[in-house]
Parts: C-alpha cells; structure tokens; sequence
C-alpha cells in the first residue's frame, strides 16, 4: 500500500540542450504559484550521448507553522512519484537506476531514439531493443505515459522541454490545473508561443494510449535513368524476386558510391553466385546486401563525400533547426593515418610509400594525433570537395585494388561450397559484416574475417560453426571472445 504524503518527488533525466534545467525551473514555478514550496538540483551527466543530466525536483505543502522542511538534494529509489525522461534509453536508465517504482511512479519517457556512443561503435549491432524498453516500462511503472516527443517537438515547432512539460501537465501526476502550467511558460517570457504550441502539443498526447515510434522503412528504389532501368530489368529477368529488393538498393549505392559501371560490376558478381543457389534463395538474397557493403567501402573519398553534401547539410540544419537568420559551424573530429593516405594514392605510389621506413619516419609524426576541423569554414569545405573530386581516379588507388582482390577471394569460397555446402556458403557471405567503417575499426573487423576465412580454408567447419565464430568476433573489440571459440572448437573438431 502506497503511504498517502503530500511531498511530490520528480525526477527528470535529460541530454545536453534538450533544455531539462528550464523544465524543471517550470515546474519549480507552478509549484509556488499554487502555494508549494520548491526546490531543484542537478547533477550534470557526461557530454551528449555518453550520459545525462539529472534534475530533481521536490515539492512540499507550505508548513503551517513556519518551520521549512528539510527537502532531499536528489532522488532515492522507489521513493519517486514522477519521472520524466527525454528519450527511450532514458527511460531504461531510470528504471536501471531505481527510479521507477510500481507502487508510486508515473513514468512519463519519449519512445523515440539517440543512440548511445556505445551502440554505434558496437562491433555488430549494438542497438538495444526499444520493445523491450517499452514492455518493462509498462510494468515497472504505476502508470506509463509514452509518444514520440522528438516528433511532438518537430510538429509544432518547439523544443522538446515545451513537450515534456505539457506531457506532465496532462498526465495529471501533479494536482495543479492546466492553466497554470501554461502561465509558467507566459512567465518564463521566452519564446511564449512557440513554448505554449509545444505544451498543447504534449498535453494532448499524454492522453492518448502509449505508441511505439514508427520505423521508417527504407524504400525499393525505383530507377529513374535509362542505365538504372535497364539496370533493374536485368535484375528482374535474371534474379530470384527475393534478391530483388536487395540487388536494386545495391545497385543504388554502388552507382552514387563511384559509376554506372561499378554498379553493372555488382550485377555481374551477384549473377555468378544466383547461377549456384536454390530456392529459398538465401545466398543470393544475403550476397546481395552484402556485396554492396563491401564493394562501398569506406575510403577517405567516400568519407569526404559524405561529408560535404548539401543533403548532410542540411540534415544537420534541420537536426539542430537553424533559422534562417543563424550561422552554423560544424567542426569534426579527424584521424587519418598515413595508411589511409597511402591506400588513397595511385597504387605502386601508395605501395612504396606504405612500406617505406624512410617515409613512416618522415610523414608519419603529422598523422599520430587526430584533429577538429570545422568542415563549414571554406577552407576545410574546399579540402574536403577536392579529395571527394578524386572519385574518378579511385579505381588506380591501393586501396582499391585491395578491396577488389578481398572480395573476388570472398565471391571465391562461396562458389566453391554453394553446390555441395549450401548452408556453409551462406555463413561465409553473412561474414561480410565483420567489415565495416574505416581506421582502426576496419581493421579488427578484417583481421577477424581474416583468421575465421583461414578456418574455414584449414579444416571443415559445419556452417553453425562459422556462425559461433561470426558471433564471437562481433562481441568484443579485444577478439577475447572469438579465441576463446577458437580454442573450444580446436578440442571439437
């Protein structure tokens, strides 16, 4: 039974410049405007996504004899009747934390997504599941009040405090009227009404039924030039319809990622291992995905690319709503070494130079420390747009020719097992994605790839074998994890 107290607790869990202080100076405000008694504190978390920040608000009735109450400085476990939290893994971090309690705690939480530091430098997929976020708040929780606030915020135009505050408002875990609330917001005296448009917008969601943020689903795409649709007819006429889908997105990157030859090349690769598979078609759908993956490796020309499109831009703009009136800097982190230096020159240059003493003497001090750049000013702009426009000369860099031979031996052990050993081939294309990103993550993920490719040539693995081998070099970045599953199938096999 819930002890009955007139003390409220509110905790509230948000990002950097998600605007948390001034919602709990909000609350603070409505409080005292009905006759509570209020106070807030803080406790700053890690810069941006790597933590948050807590707010803690505590409200108590004005004692009657004049005494103040000793009011606490931050939340204790079970001891919360409301927590607000920004974001979906926030909501996990509250209720890790003891936060949420089922006796007491309206839980009010965004369901939408900024993944963590740690789920985006993750060796496989590192992405926690929001469902079962989403399942747990529901049960942990008294009463659960859950929409996408970053998509409240982007409708009406206002900072996701704004919607927090009205989500709190509407759920009714604090006994003051909506009117008040919103004369906080007028009192505040910044930027009223696009504040009031954000409250309206997160009362009337807070009472609605709790909905999970749709996942946008990446479109087939439907090419446009005479070359793309020849393209695709091919794809049609000589392609399971299962790889369809598949070979037509390749085929899109491969052609925005360097030529319409590069992505005539990908068709022919993909055609070779169609010839060898059976239906269900799994090879051939999985080689699809995977071959674009490899073949769109990312070099220092791809990056630069990537990085100085107006697209990105205006993404950018658009993330951190930039009015027309504002200038924005962007400034980068950097680290090229002189391998990828070195892997982006014609490839005998490259080659000499990569294995040079004289030269990792000579150059290879100006690359031992990263560097922040600031891509928006015109000459990072402009030295970034001149190593984009090498993409022509990519195919006579090292890298290059690298990349080709890896995936021509990688196309090789799938023909030769696809005939007698489907399921193994099959293991042996899903490998494919321990290659990823650039720098020193590119090269666990190759060193990995390249001791279970070794394996696979020595000895006679069945295909749940490469898998554990896939799954134990996707769980750490130390490779603790796949020599330990070396070691136990060297005692099986």
């Amino acid at each position: 039974m819930t002890q009955q107290r007139d003390r409220l607790c509110i905790a509230i869990l948000a990002l950097g410049g998600q605007g948390g202080g001034v919602l709990a100076d909000w609350i603070q405000s409505v409080a005292r405007s009905q006759g509570r008694l209020a106070q807030g504190t803080s406790v700053p978390g890690v810069a941006q996504r790597t933590g948050s920040t807590v707010y803690y608000v505590e409200l108590a009735p004005m004692p009657a004899d004049g005494r103040a109450p000793v009011l606490a400085q931050m939340p204790t476990p079970g001891d919360v009747d409301v927590v607000i939290a920004s974001e979906l893994m926030e909501v996990g971090r509250a209720m890790v934390r003891g936060f949420v309690s089922a006796e007491r705690t309206t839980l009010i939480g965004s369901t939408h997504r900024i993944y963590a530091i740690s789920e985006k430098s993750a060796m496989g997929d590192g992405r926690a599941d929001s469902s079962k976020i989403l399942e747990a708040a529901a049960k942990r929780a008294r009463r659960f009040v859950g929409f996408d606030m970053d998509a409240a915020s982007a409708r009406s135009g206002s900072v996701i405090s704004s919607i927090m505050f009205g989500a709190l408002a509407g759920s009714g875990a604090l006994p003051f009227p909506r009117e008040a609330f919103e004369e906080a917001i007028r009192a505040s005296g910044v930027a009223v009404d696009s504040n009031l448009k954000g409250f309206a917008e997160g009362f009337d969601a807070a009472r609605q039924p709790v909905a999970a943020p749709d996942e946008p689903a990446v479109p087939t795409p439907e090419p446009t030039t005479p070359f793309g649709q020849a393209l695709a007819a091919r794809i049609r006429a000589r392609l399971p319809a299962v790889a369809h889908r598949n070979a037509l997105l390749g085929v899109q990157r491969l052609m925005d990622y360097q030529d319409q030859a590069y992505a005539a090349l990908y068709l022919e690769r993909l055609e070779r291992i169609a010839a060898l598979d059976q239906p269900p078609h799994a090879l051939t759908t999985e080689t699809a995905a995977a071959l674009a993956l490899w073949m769109a490796y990312d070099d220092t020309i791809r990056v630069a690319d990537l990085k100085t499109r107006a697209s990105r831009a205006a993404r950018v703009r658009g993330e951190v709503r930039v009015k027309n009136d504002q200038l924005l800097s962007v400034t980068e982190f950097m680290h090229p070494r002189l391998r990828e230096i070195c892997e982006t020159l014609p490839a005998p240059i490259g080659r000499r130079l990569l294995h040079s003493t004289a030269a990792e003497k000579l150059l290879g001090r100006f690359f031992t420390k990263g560097r922040h750049v600031e891509t928006t000013r015109l000459r990072w702009f402009l030295m970034l747009s001149l190593l984009a426009a090498m993409r022509p000369l990519r195919r006579s860099s090292l890298r290059y020719q690298e990349e080709q031979q890896r995936v021509e031996e990688w196309l090789a052990e799938i023909e030769a097992r696809a005939p007698s050993q489907p399921d193994v081939a099959l293991e042996i294309a899903r490998c494919q994605n321990l290659i990823k990103g650039y720098g020193e993550t590119f090269d666990r993920g190759l060193s990995s790839y390249a001791k279970i490719l070794g394996f696979i040539r020595s000895s006679t693995p069945a295909a749940n074998d490469i898998a554990a081998l896939r799954y134990a070099a996707l769980a750490d970045e130390e490779g603790i994890t796949l020599r330990a599953e070396f070691d136990l199938l060297a005692t099986c096999l």
